[in-house]
């Protein structure tokens, strides 16, 4: 049986903010990447899934700000679980805001 999802908060900025133009797609120069903790506490499944509705979400949109926020606490976790996109030869990593 798998883990609920946690729902994704409005990011911050708005959908047609100049700086919203990140697509969450990785690729060999910019791999997705997930800290022990996020893997431990979301489960990889939960990590994947998160990352594909940020995908969709993307194409929605033209563009999502860098920083993603999916509500952890609503699933009862004690904390959130961000995706950021880092710029040219960054990564897209999920983590827990303690590993920021």
């Amino acid at each position: 049986m798998s883990e609920q999802l946690p729902p994704l908060k409005r990011q911050e900025i708005p959908y047609d903010h100049p700086d919203s133009v990140n697509m969450f797609q990785p690729s060999p120069e910019k791999p997705f990447v997930a800290t022990r903790d996020a893997i431990d506490i979301f489960q990889q499944e939960i990590n994947l899934r998160c990352l594909t509705i940020l995908q969709e979400k993307a194409v929605e949109h033209g563009g999502l700000d860098y920083l993603q926020v999916f509500d952890g606490k609503s699933v009862g976790k004690d904390e959130d679980l961000w995706y950021i996109e880092d710029g040219e030869g960054g990564a897209i990593t999920s983590l827990l805001a303690s590993n920021y």
